[in-house]
């Protein structure tokens, strides 16, 4: 086992795999704008290798992108598979070399994510997880129900929730996490009861519960994994965070192996990072940056200035029913109206916020 870590590694031992490869290469892709890796896989075609990528069939800032990679690789003889619809986000990111080598990312394939966030990725040739990765390829790829076959291969939602908390109830003495948004609330109060019982529990993220138990302080740099290090042996490297939504409704991919030589990289780096991170300060109030404090206005200006948003749903609803769609998940309806006004939201915004900044130079 190997592992990767962000920023530092960058894409070059994803590169340098897809180059080695001789057969095969799946890859599992959530957000991309690495161009050194769509010209290895497209290489590798011309190699003779068979490129598989799945692509996911949309994320936060929509499906442009991905539609745009997904004619690129298929121009370049990739084969392209798009995921199914079924879950809110298709997030888990993995590649599979030759149906030996299995890496499983807690970044994405980006610039912002390799060269500019903190982050992990594992590289292994265990038969066991390699083989059940390309189960889990193919069963998505072919919009196929997955069934997990093995403990420490952690897929959203179908065992995460179990395995993550058996990972973190079993921890004796230490459990350290990077987190960006921990939530849960079973899941807190399991970390809760492990700190209760002695074990020293930090977090490096967000901790959206407050609690007297649990020691969390904010990365200085941007912070794009979700990992834990338990008692200095056993180790989770995925792309699930401790929240409900990523345990329960959207597809992620982690693993949990013992490997107390990889637990004391992370734990090294774990420790100097805590160091270095903000420390939450208690009784003093914190300067709220111009920027933050324009920004809390022009929201206030925004929802007073919204108008009623439940007769426009009633309306739409009653359109579908009319064509005949009548099955309506209203989770998925709430958390799809939430994504698209937050997207019109932010292009609005951007754009007056750009005419205003150039305004601004004309007058300087």
């Amino acid at each position: 086992m190997k592992l990767l870590i962000q920023p530092g590694d960058g894409a070059g031992p994803l590169v340098k795999a897809i180059q080695s490869a001789k057969r095969t290469v799946e890859i599992a892709i959530f957000r991309f704008d690495l161009t050194e890796i769509e010209k290895a896989l497209a290489h590798a075609v011309t190699r003779g290798v068979s490129v598989h990528a799945l692509i996911a069939h949309t994320n936060r800032t929509g499906e442009e992108n991905l539609r745009q990679l997904e004619l690129r690789l298929l121009a370049a003889g990739v084969t392209v598979a798009r995921t199914a619809d079924d879950l809110l986000r298709y997030h888990g990111k993995f590649m599979i070399v030759d149906h030996t080598l299995l890496y499983v990312l807690g970044f994405n394939l980006t610039h912002l994510d390799a060269e500019r966030s903190r982050s992990f990725g594992l590289v292994t040739r265990s038969r066991d997880l390699v083989h059940e990765a390309c189960r889990l390829f193919e069963a998505d790829s072919q919009r196929n129900p997955y069934e997990a076959g093995l403990d420490r291969f952690v897929v959203s939602p179908v065992n995460a929730r179990r395995q993550l908390a058996a990972f973190i109830q079993s921890a004796k003495k230490e459990l350290l996490i990077y987190d960006p948004k921990i939530s849960d609330p079973p899941m807190t109060r399991l970390l809760e009861a492990r700190a209760r019982q002695g074990a020293d529990v930090r977090i490096i993220g967000k901790l959206t519960r407050k609690s007297a138990l649990l020691k969390a302080r904010k990365l200085t740099t941007r912070l794009h994994t979700r990992t834990m290090v338990r008692d200095g042996q056993w180790v989770f490297v995925g792309s699930q965070s401790l929240r409900e939504m990523e345990l329960d409704s959207r597809r992620e991919v982690g693993v949990i192996f013992r490997n107390p030589k990889i637990a004391g990289q992370i734990a090294k780096t774990f420790h100097d990072d805590w160091q270095a991170s903000e420390q939450p300060e208690v009784g003093v109030p914190r300067a709220v940056p111009p920027a933050e404090k324009l920004a809390k206005k022009v929201a206030k200006v925004i929802v007073k200035e919204l108008p009623a948003v439940a007769p426009v749903v009633d309306t739409v609803v009653k359109d579908l029913s009319v064509e005949g769609c009548l099955e309506l998940d209203m989770t998925e309806v709430e958390q799809t109206v939430k994504e698209a006004v937050k997207q019109a939201v932010r292009e609005a915004v951007k754009d007056v916020v750009e005419e205003a900044v150039e305004q601004t130079k004309e007058v300087a």
